[in-house]
């Protein structure tokens, strides 16, 4: 019999996923599964009790949303277990999910986990903390965590809408200087992410048609400030659009990025708040967890 952990976090998206908590249970122990299940306390307590107690399991399965996915990542790397990951997804917008081909429903995500065998997948290093699939400055990427959970939990996607359209008055410009695989680029922009993902917050990624999940690289898109309301049209539909326009935009891929600005800049890691800093030096560690996936 193989001992599994089961993290669920109570509170992501909708609440649903109580409901089916008790079927998710007998599956696993019908699959020869001993169960300890551990519903989360506090934001970051995934990563405790993952970095305390995860080299013991044989599996550990996440149910929650991508925030909660990557604080058992978190956990897994600051104790440097190896052990396989599982993930049923129960947030509001289940990027990482998504991009790994994971359903939305529950007990078919937890039938998977039953079936297939983990797979390495790259994980970001931000200044020393981690992430899955998207690190983020700018317009419209501090939407998650800015808008209510109880919004969230009422109006699902949509509260995202509704949140970015209410920051479209205050965008601002951000200069960086940027540093990647023996490039510099300095300019002024207006969102910044670096991604291993094909979608971000919901929508589309704009780096998806370059995307590769486990190659190692980053796929990085900085759109540049626009200088007036025609430019501010054009770069905000190519954004949406995924049209990648060179006059707006730059897009490349890379292990490593350096980037500076002469002010402090807010990223968010996963969708959650990340840190204020002035310098980030993000790295690609290439096929560092074990996820269980088709």
């Amino acid at each position: 019999m193989n001992n599994m952990l089961l993290i669920v976090n109570p509170s992501a998206g909708r609440k649903h996923i109580r409901g089916k908590l008790f079927d998710i249970v007998d599956l696993f122990v019908k699959a020869d599964y001993n169960v300890r299940v551990y519903p989360t306390q506090a934001k970051e307590d995934a990563t405790r009790i993952v970095s305390e107690e995860g080299w013991l399991y044989d599996v550990i399965v996440c149910v929650g949303g991508d925030g909660t996915l990557n604080e058992v990542v978190s956990g897994c790397m600051q104790c440097g277990c190896d052990t396989p990951i599982g993930y049923i997804p129960a947030g509001t917008t289940n990027d990482f999910a998504r991009s790994m081909g994971i359903p939305k429903d529950p007990i078919r995500a937890a039938k998977r986990i039953v079936k297939y065998e983990p797979k390495p997948i790259d994980v970001g290093c931000f200044n020393g903390d981690y992430f899955n699939y998207v690190a983020a400055f700018g317009a419209f990427t501090d939407v998650s965590y800015s808008t209510p959970q109880e919004y969230k939990n009422y109006l699902g996607h949509m509260a995202y809408v509704l949140e970015g359209i209410k920051s479209v008055p205050s965008l601002t410009s951000y200069h960086l200087k940027v540093e990647y695989d023996g490039n510099v680029i300095e300019d002024d922009f207006l969102i910044g992410m670096i991604t291993n993902s094909l979608t971000v917050g919901g929508f589309p990624n704009p780096n998806s048609r370059i995307a590769l999940l486990d190659d190692g690289l980053y796929e990085v898109l900085l759109v540049k400030y626009p200088t007036n309301p025609i430019d501010l049209q054009a770069t905000v539909t190519a954004y949406f659009t995924r049209e990648f326009n060179p006059e707006y935009m730059y897009q490349f891929k890379a292990k490593d990025i350096v980037i500076e600005s002469p002010e402090a800049i807010m990223w968010t890691l996963d969708g959650e708040i990340g840190s204020n800093v002035t310098y980030a030096k993000v790295e690609n560690l290439h096929k560092a967890v074990n996820i269980i996936r088709k």
